[in-house]
């Protein structure tokens, strides 16, 4: 499948599902390749979360205890401090390296003319890049700051009508948007992080709408699906809950948490995976966004074209 390709909103969807239905196997396998070790140790913090908010929150709660969790706090604060400093530590690594992969494997998709590259040629990439993606890191969190009060306003006055509220995911798509097609160009080593900010803001300007459109459903798509995968345990769990209370079931505290706990856990293993599927959908549905409005703005392909009629001849 061409990436530089010249292509409008339609074109944005079916060529984005194109891509997945012939390339998807290969890049999650990959993702979960290179991603995995961050992904399990994710996993496990947000058991211990999990866990402290159902031995302790919830379980203060049906005990009556309302001074346990201080109690707990205070006992336990260093422990807290400490798990604090190691899971922000680790998400700021983890979530960079996730966010950076589907900008680093359709870099080396557009360089090998399809998927013939493998685990070790993408963790070179990385290698090649750590200098570049740490320093987008610190430039985009300085952006962040006045980009998400325009952000933020932008969507408080959406947020007064039922319509505008539909519209939130259209605006987290531009930002996000913006922010992809900066790496995606970034790691082209072309041009500097300030001049790559600039460049993807011409960029989403070329074909503005629909760029943004495309982007914005595909967040709205992933935001319904998520939370309609994610509510079927939780609803199972309240129905029990519903069904053993009607039938006149004591109800006893531990094994309400011992329920909740499980269900928690099952809550946030859906929602983590999922979410990453998702995720990685929407990243590539920017990808393909990025790759056409350069060629729009470069004729890339077009050259290319061009240079090898003229070297057969």
């Amino acid at each position: 499948m061409q990436l530089y390709k010249s292509r409008g909103f339609s074109a944005f969807f079916q060529d984005t599902f194109t891509f997945i239905k012939l390339n998807g196997k290969h890049y999650f396998k990959h993702f979960f390749i290179v991603n995995g070790i961050f992904l399990l140790i994710l996993i496990a913090i947000g058991y211990f979360i999990s866990k402290f908010y159902t031995d302790i929150v919830f379980g203060g709660v049906f005990q009556g205890n309302t001074t346990q969790i201080d109690e707990y706090m205070n006992e336990n604060f260093g422990i807290f401090i400490l798990l604090a400093i190691v899971f922000t530590i680790v998400a700021l690594i983890a979530g960079l390296i996730s966010y950076s992969y589907s900008a680093i494997y359709l870099k080396l998709y557009a360089e090998n003319d399809g998927k013939n590259f493998e685990t070790k040629d993408i963790v070179q990439v990385y290698k090649n890049n750590l200098g570049k993606l740490f320093i987008f890191l610190l430039c985009g969190i300085l952006l962040a700051i006045p980009l998400a009060i325009v952000l933020g306003i932008g969507a408080f006055v959406l947020m007064i009508t039922i319509i505008g509220i539909l519209l939130i995911p259209f605006l987290a798509g531009a930002f996000s948007l913006f922010y992809n097609m900066t790496l995606m160009e970034y790691l082209q080593a072309k041009r500097g992080i300030w001049d790559s900010f600039g460049y993807a803001w011409n960029l989403m300007t070329k074909k503005f709408w629909a760029a943004v459109g495309s982007v914005g459903l595909f967040y709205l798509m992933a935001y319904v699906i998520q939370n309609v995968i994610t509510m079927i345990p939780y609803l199972f769990f309240l129905g029990d809950m519903f069904t053993s209370a009607q039938q006149g079931d004591n109800l006893n505290p531990e094994e309400v948490g011992a329920s909740l706990m499980v269900m928690m856990l099952v809550i946030f293993f859906i929602t983590f995976i999922v979410g990453i599927i998702l995720n990685n959908i929407t990243q590539l549905n920017q990808g393909i966004v990025y790759y056409s409005l350069k060629e729009d703005n470069e004729n890339i392909n077009t050259k290319s074209v061009i240079d090898q009629i003229g070297s057969g001849e």
